[in-house]
């Protein structure tokens, strides 16, 4: 059993493992506006990377800022990961293939933002914008990729049936064979582990990031 912990907790490490404006094509309903790009980009970001960012971010109406990292996040950038809807909406729309260097602009329907309740500072059915300057891009420890493959039904969770379905698959990849019974035992082993809220799934953010057992 202790060998076959081993090799199931290695199969889910390895899946789980220039100047002036410019408009590019939106992305759904977000309108992206390139304000400066660098003249060299050695990497574009791509969903499951974690991206490091500094913003300013107004309501449309009135041009009113509701925050900015450089005057309420005592100066310190922010670090989240794209893709996982870790942010908003439209932030994981808006700032696919951005390089290092880069500064957008992000007008985001309430749709893609804070929708009809708003949160804070921002009132329902807001449109915001947005400005976002890139600092750093680093690996996401699990690729957004095989969180896909493994959510059968798309609802950005993984149930224990999804994760011993795709457990199974790889099992029988790797000419391996385990009964139902230390399925089950595994699934538990690696909800104890992942499920940090303890509410029956892994979320995408739980699945994003890697921690320290694994």
């Amino acid at each position: 059993m202790a060998a076959a912990l081993l090799l199931c907790s290695a199969l889910l490490c390895a899946a789980l493992g220039c100047a002036g404006a410019a408009l590019i094509p939106p992305a759904a309903d977000v309108k992206v506006e390139v304000l400066h790009k660098p003249f060299l980009c050695h990497r574009r970001t791509k969903w499951g990377d974690m991206m490091l960012v500094h913003y300013e971010g107004f309501l449309e109406r009135d041009g009113s800022m509701f925050h900015s990292t450089h005057k309420h996040n005592n100066g310190q950038p922010m670090w989240f990961t794209l893709g996982i809807r870790e942010a908003l909406k439209g932030w994981d729309r808006g700032l696919k293939d951005m390089c290092v260097g880069e500064k957008r602009k992000l007008t985001i329907p309430p749709a893609l933002a804070y929708g009809k309740e708003g949160k804070g500072k921002i009132p329902p059915e807001s449109t915001l914008i947005f400005n976002i300057d890139l600092l750093e891009i680093r690996n996401g420890p699990r690729s957004h990729e095989s969180f896909q493959e493994m959510d059968l039904n798309d609802d950005w969770k993984l149930s224990k049936q999804e994760v011993k379905i795709y457990l199974k698959k790889e099992f029988e990849k790797h000419g391996a064979v385990v009964n139902d019974t230390q399925h089950d035992a595994l699934v538990e082993d690696i909800f104890d582990k992942e499920d940090e809220d303890s509410d029956g799934f892994i979320s995408a953010r739980e699945f994003t990031y890697k921690h320290d057992e694994l």
